[in-house]
């Protein structure tokens, strides 16, 4: 599966757009990791379990919105993007979003 955040794929022509995909997931912070993140906040530093949560949770939307796009029908999906928002103070949205297409090597 081709994912790119171009609305064109060099090399390829996009024979059909299938519509838009997404993968979604909503996590809660742990409350161990938060009260570390409050520390690293007084002293500076990265926040290297934060950060590896983060990693986790967008390779799962990612995985999850190129599963949807397979599911559809499309090989690739372009105009690739995420979105992550704060749901009640406890929860974090991370959602990879993109426009699911068939493409076909030109040449």
């Amino acid at each position: 599966m081709i994912v790119s955040t171009t609305c064109e794929l060099p090399g390829y022509r996009i024979d059909r757009v299938v519509g838009p995909v997404f993968g979604l997931t909503v996590r809660s912070r742990n409350a161990f990791s938060q009260a570390g993140a409050g520390l690293k906040a007084m002293f500076g530093g990265e926040l290297k379990g934060m950060t590896k949560n983060l990693e986790d949770s967008r390779a799962q939307v990612i995985e999850r919105m190129q599963e949807r796009a397979t599911e559809l029908g499309a090989n690739a999906v372009v105009a690739f993007r995420f979105d992550t928002s704060e749901m009640g103070g406890d929860w974090t949205e991370i959602c990879a979003y993109g426009t699911a297409v068939v493409a076909t090597p030109v040449g």
